[in-house]
This record gives structure tokens, sequence and C-alpha cells, in this order.
């Protein structure tokens, strides 16, 4: 099991293994896991930050995907990314509404306010949105730090370790998307940037050899084959960037 990780858990985005991958493109461990997953489960993964991806739903929506509130009180830097953002002030008993005009595709973002999230970026920026729904009233204690003509673009709560952006950072279409990706990675959450593919594929074939004991020449086969398979799958995503 990795020593630190960060955390992303998914509410249905179509971009949540893309958070991950830009993650882990910092030399930081990511792992992806559905909203509902247990503290338990979360704390298995050693986090240093966790991410609230985005997703098609309104908070509001009967059968909306709800994660654990105690997933904000586990310690850790929290960042929100579009329904992330919204999932988080409504949780934290702020108010998120329809937006008076949905932005879908290209955005003008404007910084307000110093945040560490947005440290050497631009205070003006293009970013990608896609969202119908807006934060109304933030929750206490949080305070915004970026805008569009239209909506909030950026809060925070740095006391609480939350920040949440309603744009996203992941894709290319957010060009300095990978610069607020890292400041929350490397600054924020502190992660090491120690991790590399090959460490993963060492760390699953120690942990495949432990549960398979020494069962002999077909054991040794079999965690042969997982490494190899892991080996395809990490040139695969390597080609496909």
């Amino acid at each position: 099991m990795e020593t630190q990780s960060i955390v992303v858990l998914d509410f249905g985005a179509q971009y949540s293994q893309l958070i991950a991958r830009r993650i882990r493109e910092n030399k930081v461990f990511s792992v992806v896991l559905p909203f509902n997953a247990s503290l338990e489960e979360i704390r298995s993964y050693s986090p240093v930050g966790i991410v609230l991806s985005g997703g098609p739903s309104s908070v509001y929506d009967q059968g909306a995907p709800h994660a654990d509130k105690k997933v904000l009180e586990l310690g850790v830097p929290v960042l929100g990314i579009c329904y992330g953002l919204q999932f988080m002030v409504y949780a934290l008993g702020g108010k998120v509404r329809p937006a008076e005009k949905r932005e879908y595709g290209h955005a003008t973002v404007e910084r307000v306010a110093e945040s560490r999230l947005f440290e050497g970026v631009p205070k003006v920026l293009s970013v990608w949105m896609s969202h119908g729904d807006s934060a109304e009233e933030l929750p206490p204690g949080f305070s915004l730090t970026a805008k569009t003509a239209n909506a909030v673009a950026a809060v925070e709560n740095a006391e609480r370790k939350m920040w949440a952006v309603q744009f996203h950072p992941e894709v290319h279409h957010t060009p300095l998307g990978a610069d607020i990706l890292r400041n929350f990675a490397l600054k924020i959450c502190g992660a090491q940037p120690t991790w590399t593919g090959q460490h993963f594929i060492d760390s699953t074939v120690s942990a495949v050899k432990a549960q398979v004991g020494n069962g002999g020449s077909g054991a040794a086969g079999f965690v042969r084959q997982v490494a190899a398979n892991l080996r395809f799958r990490q040139q695969r995503s390597a080609a496909q960037e």
C-alpha cells in the first residue's frame, strides 16, 4: 500500500480518472474511489489530500451522490471541483441554486483574492466550465477567491484546509489547470514527488506475493503475469497521453 496518496472521490464525473492522472504527473500517487467510499477505505490509502470530483447531478436532486460529510473532517486538505464545490458548499451549510446563466465551454476567470491554490497563476485565466448550478451563499468561514462574469469560480477556507473551483483544472481546455493541481498536491497537501509508475508496479506485486505466498511455480507464474499486465497498462496509458 502507498505511504501517501491523494484520493479522488468520484461523483460520476467524466474526468475523474483524468484528475488522478494529472496528479500522478507530479509524481504523487492518486487513486479514484467511489463518492460513498467508507472512511476506513479512504484512510487505508494514507491520504495527504482529497479531491471531490465533478458530476452531472445537482446536490438537491433526489438520489444525488452525497459523500459522508466526515470526509471533510479528516484533517487533510480537500479540493472540490465543479460538483465537488457545490457539494462542499451544501454540506457545510451554504446554499446552491440554478445559475442565472449556465456556463458550458470556455470562460474567463478573474482572481479576486490571493490564494495558495492560484500561486504563480495570472490574475485572469482561461478555463473550461460545465455547470448549471452555482454557489449562492458560502458556508461560514469561506471566502470568494475567483469569479466569472456570471458565477462563483473559486472559494476557500484555508483555516479548515478547504479549497474549491467551479471549473475543470484537469482538462487541456484549462491551459493553466495543471499548475493549480500542482499547487494543491505539492504546496497545499505537502505531498512528496517520489512516486513513479514502477513504484506502483513493485508495491502491487509485493502485495500479491504476500497474498499467494510460496505456492510453487504456479504462484510465481501468476505473480509474473500480474507484473506484465501492470507494465502493459502503464505503457498503454503513457501512449494515450
